[in-house]
């Protein structure tokens, strides 16, 4: 296996880890996971030793619809905690598929899964104004009990009902940097920051969690810069980039640079809940001292590496 010191970070998408979106059970994610492996395997034996991150939106609403079940009988969780939950069950199928992956290729590698928790100002202006609906859709008349009750901020959903929405500060810090920075010098493969990390505040010297919920591919170009690595990518749905997206003059754009792409942004050629984040998360790594940004599918992630896929950005 050839050796290349590059570093890596790779943000995978919540939803690429659930192949069958009428099937979700474990099984089924865990399967999800083990393909995403392989795309990963690929690269490891191109001698990279990359950093994993992931979503975990579809998890955290699994989990949230469970507890609204369950309600009668037990308290509500709360949305930290569910990160928290998340991260770990996702980290512990990403470590145990990753490590069967490589082992069938004769490579052995550790792999750690980091319960990560992602810093936020306690001012952030998104506490005042949330947008991120959370949780299953309500009546208004459920909704307003929760507003009463439970101090919920509920919001009419495109005429389908009402939801919570709670806030989405921007990360600035990560709590276990040290640990991951540690684990990576020791050829430790890690999976950190999963769902943008667990939202908390540092207040008087105290961590305190959040009811929040922070933008997985901002906190994993946070995390990239903050480990200086060169390359940051960003595996998604479509294969790159698209100008035009699902119009009768789509076309795809194979390389731009960060002010490229930040005039893309203005003129709102990306989707606000879809690209526009991984573009915003891109423009920020650029910014603060990165190289190189590749968006593409994980099943391109090899090619787009060797610049024969996906869309690279660079400064």
């Amino acid at each position: 296996m050839q050796t290349n010191n590059r570093g890596i970070v790779i943000a995978v998408g919540g939803n690429a880890l659930i192949k069958k979106k009428n099937q979700i059970s474990t099984d089924n994610q865990s399967e999800a996971i083990r393909e995403t492996c392989t795309y990963i395997a690929d690269i490891v034996e191109q001698g990279y030793n990359p950093v994993i991150t992931h979503g975990n939106g579809p998890q955290v609403g699994f989990l949230l619809r469970r507890a609204e079940l369950a309600l009668g009988e037990l308290p509500a969780i709360p949305l930290d905690v569910l990160g928290a939950d998340t991260q770990g069950a996702t980290g512990y199928l990403f470590a145990r598929n990753l490590r069967n992956v490589l082992t069938e290729r004769s490579i052995e590698r550790h792999i750690a899964a980091i319960v990560t928790q992602s810093v936020v100002d306690p001012d952030d202006p998104a506490f005042d104004s949330p947008t991120k609906p959370i949780g299953s859709f309500m009546d208004e008349q459920e909704a307003e009990k929760h507003r009463v009750e439970d101090g919920w901020v509920v919001k009419e959903d495109a005429g389908r009902g009402f939801r919570r929405v709670v806030a989405s500060p921007q990360p600035i810090d990560i709590i276990e940097l040290g640990i991951i920075k540690s684990l990576i010098s020791s050829g430790v493969m890690v999976i950190a920051a999963g769902g943008g990390g667990i939202p908390v505040t540092r207040e008087n010297g105290t961590i305190r969690g959040r009811e929040a919920v922070i933008d997985k591919d901002l906190a994993s170009s946070l995390l990239a810069n903050s480990l200086e690595v060169e390359d940051f990518i960003i595996c998604t749905a479509v294969d790159q980039v698209y100008l035009d997206f699902n119009s009768p003059t789509q076309r795809g754009i194979s390389t731009m640079t960060a002010d490229e792409a930040a005039g893309y942004l203005t003129a709102e050629q990306f989707g606000s809940g879809s690209m526009a984040p991984k573009i915003e998360a891109a423009i920020k790594f650029l910014e603060n001292g990165g190289q190189r940004v590749i968006i593409t599918s994980l099943d391109r992630l090899a090619d787009a590496l060797d610049g024969k896929a996906g869309t690279t950005i660079t400064n």
